[in-house]
């Protein structure tokens, strides 16, 4: 296995398989991004009525098959996100092997949350079936417990969020380290996901947080960062390399 370049003038130079998990961690985080956005806002979202459990109820029975995607698109987002997670320690943890694994951890916490999602819905989907042994429950009911079942997937996302944050904390100060990544971008991820961890942590204590600071401000900087990580990662791959150490070096 290769091992890391030792730094120089401040930088790192990553070796092949560090430069290979790159291009893996950008697929996986764009193809996550794209997943979770898809399943959320398109599949899922124009199905769910807010506070109407009735109209919920028929939009899933008339629509079963998108609501079954939306759960696919839920669960292959946690294998990408354990894919990303792995690639993200493969990058970093020559640069601060613990931080890199607790990062790692971090991250698959939130996946085996985000797991709850799919869970939940497979279990909306039984109680408005035609199971026989709930035919004692009225019709009304049990669109309500759907709905609950629903809701429970927003409550399991915030539960997980802090974990998100400090995995993406951990890893824009890991990325700030290595200087894989430009410098003012590492910056910002540390301030939008260190953020995302007070915002997540004040909402869980103090359910009318979101009235003051709206939910989308809570993870949307960090998811920003994220995205644009993906993509650099994809396409400019790990910086510097090692003609740009050699140019540092000389001046």
């Amino acid at each position: 296995m290769d091992s890391i370049d030792p730094p120089k003038n401040g930088f790192a130079v990553a070796n092949n398989s560090q430069r290979t998990a790159a291009k893996v961690a950008g697929i996986a985080g764009l193809l996550a991004f794209v997943l979770v956005v898809f399943g959320n806002y398109v599949l899922l979202g124009p199905l769910v009525i807010p506070r109407n459990a009735v109209d919920t109820a028929r939009n899933i029975l008339a629509h079963q098959t998108q609501f079954r995607f939306a759960a696919v698109c839920f669960l292959t987002y946690a294998v990408g996100v354990v894919v990303l997670l792995s690639a993200l320690y493969v990058i970093l943890a020559p640069v601060n092997r613990g931080l890199a694994l607790a990062g790692a951890l971090f991250r698959l916490v939130f996946a085996m949350l985000w797991l709850i999602a799919p869970l939940n819905s497979l279990a909306a989907l039984r109680l408005l079936g035609d199971t026989p042994y709930l035919k004692i429950f009225e019709p009304d009911r049990l669109q309500a417990l759907a709905r609950v079942q629903i809701a429970g997937s927003f409550d399991d996302y915030y539960v997980g969020l802090p974990f998100f944050g400090l995995a993406a904390t951990v890893c824009a100060w890991l990325w700030l380290k290595s200087r894989y990544i430009p410098r003012g971008l590492s910056i910002f991820g540390v301030i939008a996901s260190a953020w995302c961890v007070f915002c997540a942590f004040v909402y869980l204590i103090f359910p009318q947080f979101n009235k003051i600071v709206n939910d989308y401000i809570f993870d949307s900087p960090m998811a920003l960062f994220e995205l644009i990580v993906s993509i650099w990662l994809l396409f400019k791959g790990l910086k510097p390399t090692e003609s740009d150490q050699m140019r540092a070096g000389v001046a």
